[in-house]
């Protein structure tokens, strides 16, 4: 007689068998040897820094040491991202205070009208008011956490001042940071501005919005067929609270480019949804345990819910708006089902939509986290084929030419012969790293003055 194993055993058979397959289909990152680089160090000679030698190229073992001291410069630049990140929630959040945002058209102002320094005087004690009180808010709750591993204390008021400074200091620098950025927009340098910059983890669903309508341009062109992508990567794929543009801060954080990447190609038919894969590319270890955990909630049969608001008062043309709003009323519907979402604080009610999605955890279990950084390191692909597709949107931006042409490099090693890089960011491709212009997708999005989204393709033609 058959005896049936015992549920546990069941449990632990398939617990073993999935931990066996995803050590087979792990990749581990790389650096780029020198042999590797040296194409692209040829063809930028003349932008290498002084550390790499002056004249001529570097020898192996300077190129060894100063990749890897630049990988730990990059990864560093995530504590100024941090600061970023808390000074949109001062700027923006609406859980903490009933205080005016100060949106850009305040921002400029900042220091040089006293209603606007009122605001932002009142936000800071509401914000510093509501992390010293012990606030469940989950983002707030964080941003607690950063200010004390930098060595601030909540305990006392003159050390709550320090915090104070300490905000109204950043919302400062965010200040000038952004009227250089517009003088370089205006000079022609649109596509690596934030080189000096933090990096940020705070996204928003505009650069979704374009991938979706990107895929489809790609495919009315012929240059994607239905069922043409088995395994994409997504580079930098966000973890917010409080996105870039309003900071809404009424959510827990979340991820949603993965998500919304799957969904869309989910629903053009350009892949099985039980085949494909999904690896994202992040050097923030905050990104990737949060991924690693939904992915591990989603093994034990548990969803993932993300919120999806967005500012409705937003600048756009009446073309632009219609085909976003079509694009967000079904986001998600190919991956999972709508749920009720978080409402929306009355603070922000007047300006905000939103909806959440709870995505079905066999989709969720699609996704495989990598601790990568792009400008340095590759996943070692081995024996295994390479991407079909490598997605990053404003990602690469936060480098200058030298670090995105090895970037490019980097990407190149991963596809497969005919893979494609998708990026709203325009790259400086060359032969040395086999890529090649594909095509280009604009959307203006708002006029007086116009703004202009774009989406560029790059193919690997090795």
């Amino acid at each position: 007689m058959r005896v049936n194993p015992k549920p546990a055993v069941v449990v632990l058979l398939l617990a073993s068998t999935c931990a066996l397959a995803e050590a087979q289909t792990a990749t581990n990152p790389q650096f780029l040897t020198y042999e590797q680089a040296e194409p692209v160090l040829r063809a930028q000679a003349a932008n290498l820094p002084g550390e790499l030698g002056g004249t001529g190229l570097p020898s192996a073992e300077k190129w060894a040491m100063w990749e890897r001291q630049e990988d730990a410069r990059i990864r560093a630049r995530l504590e100024r991202g941090q600061e970023d990140t808390l000074t949109n929630l001062l700027r923006f959040g609406v859980t903490f205070t009933k205080e005016y945002r100060i949106d850009d058209a305040y921002l400029v102002k900042y220091g040089q009208s006293s209603l606007v320094d009122a605001f932002a005087d009142k936000r800071a004690d509401d914000l510093i008011r509501a992390m010293a009180a012990g606030s469940r808010n989950e983002g707030i709750a964080h941003m607690r956490a950063f200010l004390e591993k930098k060595g601030f204390s909540f305990q006392t008021r003159e050390d709550q001042k320090k915090i104070k400074t300490y905000l109204l200091g950043n919302l400062a620098r965010m200040r000038d940071e952004m009227a250089r950025y517009v003088r370089e927009t205006q000079e022609g340098s649109r596509f690596q501005l934030f080189q000096d910059r933090g990096i940020s983890l705070d996204t928003n669903l505009w650069p979704d919005f374009m991938i979706d309508q990107h895929l489809m341009n790609m495919m009315e062109k012929g240059l994607l067929r239905p069922g043409a992508v088995r395994r994409v990567a997504v580079v930098g794929p966000g973890l917010d609270f409080a996105n870039k543009e309003m900071g809404s801060d009424f959510y827990p954080r979340q991820t949603i480019q993965p998500f919304a990447v799957l969904d869309s190609l989910i629903r053009l038919g350009l892949c099985d949804p039980a085949a494909v894969e999904l690896y994202t590319m992040d050097i923030s270890s905050e990104v990737n345990f949060h991924i690693e955990r939904a992915r591990r909630n989603a093994a034990r049969g548990r969803a993932y819910v993300v919120q999806l608001p967005w500012d409705i008062a937003a600048r756009m043309t009446p073309e632009y708006r219609k085909s976003f709003v079509e694009y967000w009323e079904k986001l998600g519907a190919s991956i999972g089902e709508p749920i009720a979402p978080i409402s929306v604080p009355e603070a922000a009610a007047a300006t905000t939509q939103t909806r959440a999605v709870k995505i079905r955890p066999e989709i969720v279990r699609r996704l495989k986290e990598l601790d990568v950084n792009i400008v340095f390191q590759h996943a070692a692909m081995g024996t295994q084929e390479g991407f079909d597709m490598i997605i990053g949107t404003n990602i690469f931006i936060y480098f200058g030419e030298l670090e995105q042409s090895l970037a490019c490099l980097n990407m190149a090693l991963m596809l497969n012969p005919g893979g494609y890089i998708l990026s709203n960011d325009k790259l400086p491709i060359s032969a040395a790293d086999g890529l090649a212009d594909s095509l280009e997708s604009r959307r203006v999005v708002a006029r007086d003055p116009d703004r202009i989204e774009y989406m560029f393709t790059y193919v690997y033609r090795h």
